[in-house]
């Protein structure tokens, strides 16, 4: 049976849980708090770069399915669930910053018919299901958590065929009526307490973060020894207990969850007295990994009054999110050293980072630069005419960050290469 979900927060999650929902038959209320983004909304137009997204907030307002209002009010009254996708940004001392979402349970509680679930879909650390109860002031109104899964680039697919749905909730029954929602998605539903639900996001965000770490410290031994990083990475994926997801190394590891994640987890732990250590390095050992690209530019060129050229901006590719993007990470750490960055990204066309210069197309990025690094991987630098890029080129210079780059076929025109974790 379908039912009526309204969503607060039209950010990331909720535009996507929004519009998912309503593909799956739902009728879907979606609320923000800014007129132009919901007058944006309104007519289908969508201010994120999401494989799908736009055709499927199409495809909801034709059929009716979705619609965008102003104010969480305007959305929750009437409706049989509320899902909560406010942002709980990083504080200060890392902790995750519940004011958005406390700042919300209290409005929508005066509207809220009787039995109505509301339910968490924002990363919230332990405990906020509680937080939740206590802003809304009803007995009458269960909270359920329901994290989100989803990778940028592939998040409607994530949605729509992921692999679990985890369900928090003391109570069983507002645990059944979540399950409900997802009919006609197939994948296990796994129902536990709030604790363990809200646990197991940031476990899988600090798991994949640290697995991330792992490789790149992996591919700076293989460069200590004259391995090759690719092949000992596919040796190690064939093992089924490691596998090829996340073995792949890069320029450090961003984004708006894993930083954000792995900094609340550990916060987490220091509040409950375990000092997680391990976890303190994995993010150590990716703020290293910044420096080693800086130091791969610094040994083939000077870095003072030199430009240097980058391709990528946003933190991966297939997304315009440039949160705690490790491209703009290295970007600022050259320019801190005295070099001229000029960049270019297919879907990001501007940053808010000082001597930063964003530029339409990648053979604009490299004229007259002395070295070039590939900090994102998008497929289209791939097929970049490389005679044409080194004729633009006042030196020849590669750091290829991503090991996206032909390094024979670069070669072969004069350049010098180095990628992550090969010779």
């Amino acid at each position: 049976m379908n039912s009526t979900i309204a969503v607060v927060g039209t950010g990331y999650v909720g535009l996507t849980t929004g519009a998912c929902f309503a593909h799956l038959g739902h009728r879907v209320i979606c609320a923000d708090i800014v007129p132009e983004k919901v007058e944006q909304l309104q007519r289908g137009e969508i201010p994120i770069h999401e494989a799908g997204l736009s055709e499927l907030v199409a495809e909801g307002l034709e059929s009716g399915n979705i619609s965008f209002v102003l104010g969480a009010a305007n959305a929750v009254r009437g409706a049989d669930f509320v899902y909560l996708c406010v942002p709980t940004p990083q504080s200060a001392d890392g902790s995750a910053d519940l004011s958005y979402l406390q700042a919300a349970a209290a409005e929508i509680s005066p509207h809220l018919q009787p039995g109505v679930v509301v339910v968490n879909k924002s990363t919230v650390p332990v405990g906020s299901t509680l937080l939740v109860e206590q802003a809304l002031g009803r007995s009458d109104i269960p909270v359920v958590s329901n994290p989100e899964f989803l990778r940028e680039g592939s998040a409607v697919d994530d949605f729509l065929n992921p692999d679990r749905v985890v369900i928090g909730a003391d109570d069983q029954a507002a645990a059944g009526r979540v399950a409900s929602l997802y009919l006609g998605v197939r994948a296990p539903i796994m129902v536990t307490d709030p604790a363990s639900a809200e646990t197991c996001k940031y476990a899988a965000n600090a798991f994949l973060a640290t697995k991330l770490s792992f490789t790149n410290a992996i591919a700076a031994v293989c460069e200590a020894v004259g391995a090759d990083v690719n092949d000992v990475l596919l040796g190690m994926g064939y093992d089924h207990r490691i596998g090829h997801e996340f073995l792949r190394p890069g320029p450090g590891w961003g984004g708006s969850c894993f930083p954000k994640d792995t900094r609340a987890i550990i916060t987490i732990a220091e509040d409950a007295g375990y000092d997680f250590s391990l976890l303190r390095g994995v993010v150590e050992v990716n703020d290293e990994q910044f420096e080693r690209v800086v130091r791969k530019v610094e040994s083939v060129i000077s870095l003072e009054g030199n430009t240097v050229a980058m391709l990528g901006i946003a933190f991966k590719a297939g997304t315009d999110d440039v949160r705690e993007s490790p491209a703009l990470e290295v970007a600022k750490r050259l320019i801190a050293k005295g070099a001229r960055v000029r960049a270019y990204d297919p879907a990001v066309h501007s940053t808010e980072v000082d001597g930063l210069e964003v530029v339409g197309d990648a053979y604009a990025a490299c004229e007259g630069a002395s070295a070039l690094v590939v900090a994102t991987e998008w497929d289209e630098f791939k097929w970049l005419d490389l005679d044409k890029l080194a004729d633009s080129m006042l030196a020849r210079h590669v750091v290829d960050a991503r090991n996206l780059l032909d390094r024979g076929a670069l070669r072969r025109r004069g350049f010098t290469y180095q990628g992550v974790g090969r010779s």
